[in-house]
């Protein structure tokens, strides 16, 4: 257990472009989508298998399958919406969850206001998404209602593009059984919370709300 930097030379390619502040709410969606699909062949690596035979054009052909693993899609409700799409396309039998949450620009804490999650959490690998770990509160909330509601730790996998190393030491120091993937490990955060040097606002440039 511990943590992942996802350095594939096209996730940080696109990840300069998303730190760009000339790119536009269109491109980024674009680029988190993309991003997240390439982060999810990492994630997905440990997925087991198992044997099985089809019939192919010019007879049987021994082959491999996911061996019926359950798998869960959790974004952090609002910037985490834009990764969703591009597990999909790996997963697209995954369920998909909801948290939402809002950090009090007063006390940086969590504040939630909606969560809706699949019953079957116990039976299922999560994957918990969210573009920033900056402070850790929000994750580590995330965290807590994912196990509160039947998750264990050791399935529970969180993914972003980039972290603070303050964000990584609050969430591995709250549950170090969860494993973290990030393209990231950027310097520091600023006197709001903001990860240093980042890419601004995750959820603002995702939806153009400037």
């Amino acid at each position: 257990m511990g943590v992942t930097v996802v350095d594939h030379p096209l996730i940080q390619h696109k990840l300069t472009l998303m730190r760009d502040k000339a790119t536009g709410p269109k491109d980024f969606r674009d680029l988190l989508e993309e991003i997240a699909m390439l982060m999810a062949y990492e994630v997905t690596r440990e997925l087991a298998l198992e044997d099985i035979e089809v019939q192919g054009p010019l007879g049987p052909a021994a082959g491999k399958t996911i061996s019926g693993k359950k798998l869960g899609i959790v974004p952090i409700l609002r910037a985490g919406l834009g990764m969703v799409g591009g597990i999909l396309r790996l997963v697209p039998n995954a369920k998909v969850g909801h948290i939402g949450l809002y950090r009090d620009e007063t006390t940086l804490q969590p504040v939630e206001y909606y969560c809706k999650l699949p019953e079957d959490l116990a039976e299922r690998d999560l994957f918990l998404l969210d573009p920033m770990l900056a402070t850790g509160g929000s994750a580590a909330a995330a965290v807590d209602f994912l196990k509160k509601r039947g998750a264990r730790s050791r399935n529970i996998k969180f993914l972003c593009l980039l972290c603070s190393p303050k964000g990584l030491d609050v969430l591995q120091k709250y549950d170090p059984e969860v494993d973290i993937f990030t393209a990231s490990i950027d310097l520091s955060l600023n006197e709001r919370g903001y990860i240093l040097p980042g890419l601004g606002d995750a959820g603002d440039r995702l939806f153009g709300t400037l």
